[in-house]
C-alpha cells in the first residue's frame, strides 16, 4: 500500500524523473506532469494526496495553476518548488494556498521532511473538519413546529449579543443543544464551548471545579489546576442544571458576573476571564428563589433573555423530521434503516416524557433490533406496547367532526385506563391542563371514576 499518492508538476523530464524516482523509493505512488495545463487535467481526472508544483513553467507557470487549482480544491496539500526563489514569488504563493516553498536543487531529505509535515497537518486538518462536521449532525437543532420556530427565532437575535440566555425545559428537550447553538452562531464560536453540569459535581467540589485551585489548597490538590471560567476565557461557559448548585458557588458565580474576576481556590491572586454564560435548569428557578434554595440576585443576573426548551409533546409535527435525522446519523454506524408511515403515526401518538433524548433512543433501539431494513409499526408496538393505533374509518351519513370526536374518545379513554383515571397523570401524559382534560372528557361523554361513585 503506498504511503500517499502525489502529482509532480514540472516543464522539466530531468527533474521529473529524479523527484518521481526518490519519492517512489520512500513508497509513494506518484504521477507527473509536465505542464500546469496537464496537470489541471490529471487533477480533475483522479484525486490525489498532494502536489509538488514547479514556479518556472513556460506553459503555465506555476502560480498561474495553484490559483486555478485552488478554485476546485481549497484543502489540497501544494509545496512549490523554484530555481530561482525570491521572497515575492514565496509571499505571493502563500497567499494563493502553497502549503511550503523549497529551493531547487532538491535535497532527498529536505524533499522527504517537508513532504510528511505537510501532508501530516492535512490529515490532521481533515480529521477535524471531519468531526466538525459529525459534530454538525450529532448537535443539529431540527424542527418546523412553531414552538421551534420561536426558539429559532430567538436564537437569532441573541447569539449574536454577549447577553447571559437562561433556558429552561424538561429533561431530554435539548437544553444544551441549544447552547451550542447560542455559541456556534456568536463572535465567540472560534473559542472554546465549556460545559459544566452542576448536578453532577459533588458540593464540596463544585467551586475547584469552576474556578480551578492552587496546589496544596486541600487533600489531594498535589498541582495546580485551571478552572472552567479560565478554561472558557474568551469563549462560553454553559452552566447545566444550575438549579443543583449550591449557596456558596452561588455567590461566587455571582460575582464573577458582576466583575468579570475569579480567584482560585486556595489562591490570593485575583485573574480576570472574558466569559460569555449561557445557564440551563428544569427547575421553576423563580420558585426556587422564593423557597430561598436561589439567589433571586444571581437569577436575574443570568435571566437576560429567557428561553423554553419546548417538550416534545407539544411539537408533535417534528417528529417525522426528528426520526428521519436520528436514522440518518445512525446509518453512519452502519445499516441505513427507513421507517413505515404506520410506525410513524404510532410515534406520534407517544408521549415521550423523556421528550427528544427518549425519541433518540428509541430509533437507536428499533435500529439495532430490526430485522430488516425498515422500522414497522410492529416494532414501535413491541417498544412502545402502550401505544396502540386508533383507526377511525369512514360511515356513510357521519360527519367528519363526529368522527374525529369518536378517535378522539378512543385516545384519551385509552389513556386514561392506562393510568388507572388519574387526571394528573392522563392529563400530563396527553400533554393537557387538567381543567382542559375534565372538559373534553364531559364534551366527550367520558366519567371520571369519581363521578362513577358520586352517581352510585
Amino acid at each position: 500500500m503506498v504511503r500517499a499518492r502525489l502529482l509532480i508538476v514540472d516543464d522539466e523530464p530531468n527533474i521529473l524523473a529524479t523527484v518521481r524516482r526518490m519519492l517512489e523509493l520512500e513508497g509513494y505512488g506518484v504521477d507527473v506532469a509536465g505542464s500546469g495545463r496537464i496537470a489541471l487535467e490529471k487533477l480533475e481526472a483522479r484525486e490525489f494526496d498532494g502536489v509538488l508544483l514547479d514556479v518556472a513553467m513556460a506553459d503555465l507557470d506555476g502560480l498561474s495553476t495553484l490559483k486555478a487549482l485552488r478554485q476546485e480544491s481549497a484543502a489540497l496539500p501544494v509545496v512549490m518548488m523554484s530555481g530561482h526563489a525570491t521572497l515575492q514569488t514565496a509571499v505571493e504563493a502563500t497567499k494563493l494556498g502553497a502549503n511550503d516553498f523549497l529551493e531547487k536543487p532538491l535535497t532527498v531529505e529536505k524533499l522527504l521532511i517537508t513532504l510528511q509535515n505537510v501532508l501530516k497537518l492535512s490529515a490532521l486538518e481533515r480529521d477535524a473538519r471531519a468531526v466538525k462536521e459529525r459534530a454538525k449532525k450529532e448537535f443539529a437543532m431540527i424542527g418546523k413546529s412553531p414552538r421551534m420556530q420561536r426558539v429559532f427565532e430567538v436564537l437569532r437575535r441573541a447569539a449574536p449579543s454577549d447577553g447571559r440566555v437562561l433556558i429552561g425545559g424538561e429533561r431530554g428537550t435539548g437544553k444544551e443543544l441549544i447552547a451550542r447553538a447560542l455559541h456556534q452562531n456568536s463572535k465567540r464560536a472560534e473559542a472554546p464551548f465549556v460545559k459544566v453540569n452542576c448536578a453532577a459535581i459533588p458540593s464540596e467540589l463544585i467551586e475547584s471545579e469552576l474556578f480551578g485551585h492552587e496546589k496544596g489548597a486541600f487533600t489531594g490538590a498535589t498541582r495546580e489546576r485551571r478552572g472552567k471560567f479560565e478554561q472558557a476565557h474568551l469563549g462560553t461557559l454553559f452552566l447545566d442544571e444550575i438549579g443543583d448548585m449550591n449557596a456558596s458557588a452561588q455567590a461566587k458565580v455571582l460575582r464573577v458576573l458582576q466583575e468579570g474576576e475569579i480567584e482560585r481556590v486556595g489562591g490570593d491572586e485575583t485573574l480576570s476571564v472574558d466569559v460569555r454564560v449561557i445557564a440551563a435548569t428544569n427547575k421553576d428557578l423563580q420558585a426556587e428563589c422564593g423557597a430561598g434554595r436561589f439567589r433571586a440576585d444571581l437569577y436575574d443576573r443570568l435571566n437576560v433573555v429567557p428561553l423554553e426548551a419546548p417538550p416534545l409533546r407539544d411539537r408533535k409535527e417534528d417528529i417525522p423530521l426528528l426520526v428521519e435525522h436520528f436514522l440518518e446519523e445512525l446509518s453512519e454506524r452502519g445499516r441505513r434503516l427507513t421507517v413505515d408511515e404506520a410506525a410513524l403515526g404510532l410515534l406520534m401518538q407517544y408521549h415521550f416524557p423523556g421528550n427528544v433524548r427518549e425519541l433518540r433512543n428509541l430509533v437507536e433501539r428499533l435500529t439495532i433490533l430490526a430485522p430488516n431494513l425498515a422500522i414497522s409499526a410492529d416494532a414501535v408496538r413491541d417498544a412502545l406496547p402502550d401505544v396502540q393505533s386508533v383507526r377511525a374509518s369512514y360511515q356513510r351519513g357521519v360527519a367528519l367532526k363526529d368522527l374525529v370526536a369518536s378517535a378522539e374518545r378512543e385516545i384519551v379513554l385509552a389513556a386514561l385506563e392506562a393510568h388507572e383515571f388519574h387526571i394528573a397523570k392522563t392529563a400530563r401524559e396527553l400533554g393537557l391542563e387538567r381543567s382542559h382534560l375534565y372538559k373534553k372528557m364531559r364534551a366527550l361523554g367520558i366519567q371520571s371514576k369519581r363521578e362513577e361513585n358520586e352517581e352510585e
